[in-house]
């Protein structure tokens, strides 16, 4: 998943993204309301974390700006307020949860979790393509049951592809949701990614679960589909 992160204390926005990239999302980081919605009018997002308190535009406006322009982007208000009526604000202004500082990150990440499920009904706990299996909890992946160990993008590109089996993805989309604004379009990191997945996924499987569809993008599947380079 990426997420825009929009909170103006320097800190306390460095911690979040620094643990959230831990846990394999791609991060971008606003400091103020006018660019939140500049970011999120040019970009594509999978969640919002969205401060109250932020100078230009507080969370509240930009919460409501974002609901009137048709995004459904789920959203998580995270700020210090904790007053009954302040949630019932940001609740009424659009937002999906509310979590108030300070807070316990494992909370944070569990909140995030339930987020990510809601628009995306195949977004389960398990994700599975044949003998793959991938806990989006614990973030444990297995073939056949042999656990492989990834890294945090190894993982959160595999995610994405299950998120999205049977059904080819282009680099761009792969860009949008497993990179942050600083990846370079023109570098070939996705290829170099996908690589270093076939060679763990595929070591002692009997098949390749990642293929290729020239000019288009990958797709994850069991069978190859005709068109497709394996």
């Amino acid at each position: 998943m990426r997420i825009l992160l929009v909170e103006d204390e320097t800190r306390v926005a460095g911690f979040i993204a620094k643990g959230l990239r831990e846990q394999s999302y791609a991060v971008d980081i606003s400091v103020d309301g006018e660019a939140a919605l500049y970011m999120a009018a040019v970009n594509e997002y999978d969640l919002v974390i969205l401060d109250v308190m932020l100078p230009r535009k507080d969370g509240w406006a930009v919460c409501r700006e974002l609901r009137a322009s048709g995004s459904g982007v789920p959203i998580l208000m995270l700020t210090a307020r904790d007053a009954v009526d302040d949630r019932v604000a940001g609740l009424d202004a659009g937002a999906d949860d509310y979590l108030a500082k300070p807070f316990d990150f494992k909370e944070l990440l569990a909140r995030l979790r339930a987020l990510g499920r809601r628009p995306a009904p195949l977004r389960r706990d398990v994700l599975k393509a044949d003998d793959l299996a991938l806990d989006t909890a614990s973030h444990a992946v297995s073939r056949g049951g042999r656990p492989i160990s990834l890294t945090a993008k190894e993982y959160a590109l595999l995610e994405f592809l299950l998120i999205n089996q049977g059904r080819v993805v282009g680099r761009e989309r792969i860009a949008q949701h497993v990179w942050d604004e600083n990846f370079d379009p023109f570098s070939n990191v996705i290829d170099v990614y996908i690589r270093r997945l076939r060679s763990k996924l595929d070591s002692g499987a009997g098949r390749r679960l990642i293929h290729t569809r020239r000019g288009e993008g990958y797709m994850l599947g069991a069978e190859p589909e005709a068109g497709d380079e394996v």
